[in-house]
């Protein structure tokens, strides 16, 4: 016999659209924690109505069913019956496209949640639905029916609220970390697209030092690391003038008061690193510095980006981070770069040994430094800052 909560599930496909409004205001409070199993009363029927719910034309009905959705996606059984339904996804990322959408921020929560399941690449092949035939400064936005390409232009061009007064589409940095984890979302973005011959990853650099949005610059930074997985793209996106990778990886971890790298090194140093502003500060966050040192590491992988890195004075800039950050996991890849880095090809002669805090041994960990996993299991997920799924506080 069904529950009390059971029962109020089983409203959510009643005919009566004033029973379904007061069922939705009394669930959302239950989406989280334990209580999220109610929604699998019924074989998972709910999930199948909440879905419905969504395309509805009320907004209260849309954000109240979508909320319980991003909520319920934690659950990874409930996850895959929404990620499965590719008309859905279709209709979600879509949607998250319409600037007159006032819920598109949960939505990207969502869609963000959704992309741990491999079938989520089923978004490339899909085109944009348009709910609104008035909204002509739409075709203005997006240059392409592609809708991956139209959610990368809400990214970049909705920033601070610039396309929709009611997102900012911060969380679709995580759904972009979280699709580069496969191989065609790596290849998305690192390869130019038709609609503007623009390498998407160039667009997202210039996040890594938005310092008023944790969310952008997290989800960017392992869009960053889990785009470099594949080491035979590594030299172009070095080296390309139109990427300019590396300094937007530097950036984050520079401080204008590294006052001990010499005018040699700092003559080496990437333009946009010479010559920094007096108030200029390393990212505070030392869980994102530890990406983009990553980032690092997987660049070190091949002998040709090794050169070059050594050639624009990352070991310096790596030298005084380690020196000036109290942090043990900064400490480690600090010291595994150095591994790597300077100590990875024979002809190199004597490297300067990275001063040692706190009685630490230099050498220490020298061996496994050198071995680096750069395989990927096309289902795992390499960053492990989006292995939680993002949840909706309920008011």
């Amino acid at each position: 016999m069904p529950t009390q909560l059971e029962e109020l599930v089983s409203f959510l496909h009643s005919p009566q659209p004033a029973v379904r409004q007061i069922a939705l205001d009394n669930l959302v409070g239950f989406s989280t924690g334990a209580s999220q199993s109610i929604f699998k009363y019924d074989n998972c029927r709910a999930i199948q109505d909440l879905k419905e719910l969504a395309k509805e034309k009320s907004k209260i009905l849309m954000q109240q069913s979508v909320t319980i959705l991003a909520n319920l996606s934690g659950d990874p059984e409930l996850r895959r019956l929404i990620a499965n339904d590719a008309a859905f996804v279709k209709y979600l990322a879509s949607k998250i496209c319409d600037l007159n959408n006032t819920c598109a921020d949960i939505m990207c929560i969502l869609l963000a949640n959704l992309a741990k399941e491999d079938t989520i690449t089923q978004i490339f092949d899909a085109e944009r639905e348009i709910f609104d035939e008035k909204a002509e400064n739409d075709n203005k936005v997006f240059g392409s029916t592609k809708l991956m390409d139209c959610l990368m232009d809400c990214f970049v061009k909705g920033c601070d609220r610039k396309l929709n007064k009611y997102a900012n589409f911060d969380y679709l940095s995580y759904f972009f970390a979280d699709i580069a984890r496969f191989k065609r979302g790596r290849e998305y973005f690192i390869q130019n697209q038709e609609y503007d011959g623009v390498t998407p990853i160039s667009k997202l650099l210039v996040f890594t030092e938005k310092y008023d949005s944790k969310t952008r610059r997290e989800g960017v930074a392992s869009t960053i690391k889990n785009s470099l997985f594949d080491s035979e793209t590594h030299e172009r996106l070095l080296t390309d003038e139109d990427i300019n990778l590396l300094p937007y990886i530097l950036l984050p971890i520079a401080d204008a008061k590294d006052s001990e790298i010499d005018e040699e090194d700092m003559f080496n140093l990437p333009d946009e690193l010479q010559l920094l502003p007096e108030d200029k500060k390393r990212d505070p966050i030392p869980a994102i510095i530890c990406v983009h040192l990553e980032s690092i590491l997987l660049l070190c992988t091949t002998k040709a980006a090794r050169k070059y890195m050594r050639s624009k004075s990352v070991y310096p800039l790596v030298r005084e981070l380690h020196k000036n950050i109290e942090d043990e996991d900064i400490g480690e890849l600090c010291y595994r770069i150095v591994n790597m880095l300077m100590r990875g090809d024979p002809n190199l002669g004597p490297v300067e040994e990275m001063p040692a805090k706190n009685g630490e041994d230099p050498e220490e960990g020298e061996e496994e430094a050198v071995d680096i996993e750069i395989e990927q299991n096309e289902e795992d997920d390499d960053d492990e800052d989006s292995d939680d799924d993002v949840m909706v506080e309920v008011a």
